[in-house]
């Protein structure tokens, strides 16, 4: 999970972007991922239900979606698609990516997922490449725009 105040997380992303200047970022997850299926479980794992609580809370963002989704390992892999897309945003929610793109850094983040039982990667179609992509109440705040 790519979590605003996991500094470890975000040196490696800054580091990528302002010194290497990579033009690509893959988040890029695995279908049966067993800390999405503990996230969706109604259990207490002791000091990692605190790292899977934001996968929690995205389980119940789309609760009512997945539901509806009567495969058991269906409903697993789809949890693990939307984890992709949710982490796909929360890159480009970070100032590192937003002041890249300010500065006219050529940079996209994509989706992908590994699926164990084939060995090939899909790409979930999801590509963020400028903060047109992005909700505009995660945009930041140009010194420009400041008062």
């Amino acid at each position: 999970s790519v979590i605003h105040t996991d500094l470890n997380c975000l040196s490696v992303i800054q580091y990528a972007v302002d010194i290497l200047k990579v033009k690509h970022i893959i988040v890029c997850g695995h279908y049966g991922c067993s800390g999405v299926r503990a996230a969706m479980q109604n259990e207490s794992f002791g000091l990692v239900d605190y790292w899977l609580r934001h996968l929690k809370d995205l389980y119940q963002k789309h609760l009512h979606t997945l539901k509806k989704i009567e495969d058991e390992e269906l409903r697993w892999d789809r949890m693990c698609e939307l984890n992709v897309v949710e982490q796909v945003y929360n890159v480009c929610h970070t100032n590192i990516i937003q002041n890249a793109w300010e500065r006219g850094q050529a940079l996209s983040v994509h989706g992908w997922l590994y699926s164990i039982k084939d060995g090939l990667i899909r790409n979930l179609g999801v590509e963020v490449n400028s903060t047109e992509g992005i909700s505009k109440v995660y945009h930041i705040m140009q010194a420009s725009e400041q008062c």
